[in-house]
């Protein structure tokens, strides 16, 4: 893990070493769209693009945070209050102090903080989990703060859902924390149970940046968190003993349906069917089957676009123009939707050639740009050690 770009962003702000330096993974959510907080199941793999911090503590009680992106923003220890306009990014790192300083961690000085990224903003590939994850793995090794894989997915999660207001489940921050090379994570989000799954070596990942960004906690994806608990307890006045939507069959949605909302029952209808196409990808992983995961994909994105409504044109472009190429397995909208980017499953014979045509046919229709790479299920979140940096 190549480290000299946040060491030199790290030396030039502060003129001192790193103590520390944390690398956190983005992720693509591969199959399980918005199902995390509907207590359902989840697939996604860790990519080796992410965020690396670098730490080290200072002597008075201030933390200092810089990243490639923006200027020196200073935060008075135990001061902890959401700031906004450019140095909202600062919101991540800040409610992970927060929320490890609640748990237990002491911290006795302030801190000095660098963050670089090889993420695309605005892909919905994660960058706020891998910030998150990255962070609190350095203020761990600052601190001494212990905890296992789980408990720092859980502290990323709080530090977004308290701290910074965005009403996610455990997806991001527990693809980020689990990933491993060339697996899928799959999480039950209803007993935050964390499993990795083997991806066939000839399966590949293309993601297509549509470059209309996305902001999810200034988006419809709180209508649409707010949306699924009304449907919920819509269903719960026939089926009482159902906590989440996930633990609702579509026979029973189904029959329910003349006495539900029906903007309610679309939105209900995505969650449900989702879980039942994670179990589908994961049988057909387990027999080899590609073309099988890739008709899951399509049908994932398709139940975004009708029944949750998470789409866009741009998105819905990209997925059309991918079906088209008999070298994709399938494709779906990666993330939270109202945005950011699409996810193709490709066989070894997808190359750059077949993205180039892909990206003249968007730009043609859209007048923007795409941005495109191919990337890999990569390791999850780790303090890097010296002798990587």
């Amino acid at each position: 893990m190549d480290t000299s770009a946040t060491q030199q962003l790290f030396k030039q702000r502060f003129h001192a070493t790193p103590a520390h330096f944390a690398f956190a993974p983005g992720r693509i959510e591969f199959i399980g769209n918005h199902t995390d907080y509907n207590g359902g199941l989840v697939m996604g793999a860790a990519v080796t693009e992410g965020i690396t911090v670098a730490i080290a503590p200072r002597e008075d009680g201030m933390i200092h945070l810089v990243s490639e992106l923006g200027g020196l923003v200073k935060i008075p220890l135990g001061n902890y209050e959401p700031l906004e306009g450019e140095a909202s990014w600062t919101n991540y790192p800040i409610g992970v102090t927060k929320i490890m300083s609640e748990s237990g961690m002491s911290t006795p000085t302030g801190y000095n903080l660098a963050v670089t990224s090889t993420l695309p903003v605005g892909a919905g590939m994660s960058s706020s989990a891998a910030i998150e994850l990255a962070t609190a793995k350095a203020l761990a090794a600052l601190y001494g703060f212990e905890t296992d894989t789980a408990g720092y997915a859980r502290i990323g999660r709080r530090a977004e859902n308290e701290f910074v207001g965005m009403p996610c489940g455990i997806l991001d921050q527990g693809v980020s924390a689990f990933g491993r090379a060339d697996h899928l994570v799959k999480i039950d989000c209803a007993t935050e149970r964390f499993a990795t799954e083997p991806m066939p070596g000839e399966a590949h990942f293309w993601i297509f940046n549509s470059n209309k960004k996305h902001a999810l906690v200034d988006s419809a994806y709180a209508d649409r968190h707010r949306e699924c608990h009304e449907a919920l307890a819509q269903l719960r006045s026939d089926y009482p003993e159902a906590r989440t939507l996930s633990e609702i069959s579509q026979s029973q949605l189904d029959a329910s349906h003349d006495r539900l909302d029906e903007v309610l029952y679309r939105r209900a209808a995505h969650i449900i069917g989702e879980n039942d196409r994670v179990r589908a990808v994961q049988s057909a992983l387990l027999n080899g089957d590609l073309q099988a995961v890739g008709a899951a994909l399509s049908a994932s994105h398709e139940s975004s676009r009708h029944n949750f409504e998470n789409s866009i044109p741009e998105l819905d472009t990209l997925f059309e123009l991918l079906k088209l190429q008999p070298t994709v397995y399938g494709a779906r909208l990666t993330g939270g939707g109202f945005g950011g980017a699409v996810m193709a499953l490709t066989n070894p014979g997808f190359g750059q050639a077949q993205a180039d045509v892909i990206a003249a046919a968007y730009e043609a229709k859209h007048g923007i740009q795409p941005s495109i790479f191919h990337t890999r299920a990569g390791e999850g979140a780790r303090l890097l050690n010296k002798a990587e940096t």
